[in-house]
């Protein structure tokens, strides 16, 4: 026999993934919402916010999961069916962008509520996975950096979260960033700027 908690459960489920989507809405829209405004937003009361998440903090770093989450199968559906290893690199960070441009806003709010640390530590699948593909390039010649494979995956990791931060600071149009987040990370590890725009072009067409 079921327990007789499943249909209570389902409710609880069901109440906390739809905290969580008008929550990452409130906060792309105003990245000072309150755990008030959420629950009002959501249509439940602020209590319920809390009986899932003891603090503002504790929800913000649950979509950081579930950002990395999405940005992990980005990064492995993006490298799917690449023809070479530089159009295996493009195409992941093309497929994070579409991704992380959802997600960039909360780039700042966890580094105010999720540690740098944190943020390192949830990515090191993605990190693996990108050490992984440089390392090949640079044993087959593909790429070439005076920077170790891990080194220049940590280094491409940053500019990613340099390109958000752009946009977010009105630097970058978002119809730019993808492009330019492609490109740079390319010409980062070697490849000439102008193979590496057209690569991009390519991919983007």
């Amino acid at each position: 026999m079921a327990p007789m908690t499943t249909g209570h459960s389902s409710r609880a489920d069901a109440n906390r993934r739809r905290i969580l989507d008008v929550a990452l809405t409130e906060l792309l829209r105003d990245p000072d919402a309150s755990m008030e405004q959420i629950a009002r937003a959501a249509g439940v009361v602020r209590r319920t916010v809390y009986g899932h998440f003891p603090s503002r903090e504790a929800l913000i770093g649950t979509l950081v999961d579930g950002a990395v989450e999405a940005v992990a199968a980005a990064h492995a559906a993006g490298r799917e069916g690449a023809q070479d290893l530089a159009q295996a690199v493009a195409g992941s960070v093309l497929a994070v962008w579409e991704v992380a441009d959802r997600y960039r806003i909360l780039l700042a709010l966890a580094r105010r509520s999720v540690t740098v640390q944190g943020i390192r530590e949830r990515l090191a699948p993605v990190r693996a996975a990108r050490t992984e593909l440089l390392q090949r390039g640079l044993d087959e010649g593909v790429f070439v950096s005076p920077l170790p494979a891990p080194a220049l995956a940590y280094v491409h990791e940053q500019m990613l979260f340099a390109v958000m931060e752009a946009v977010n600071d009105g630097l970058l149009t978002t119809q730019e960033a993808g492009r330019s987040a492609a490109v740079t990370t390319l010409t980062a590890a070697g490849v000439p700027a102008s193979l590496a725009t057209a690569l991009v072009a390519k991919l983007r067409d």
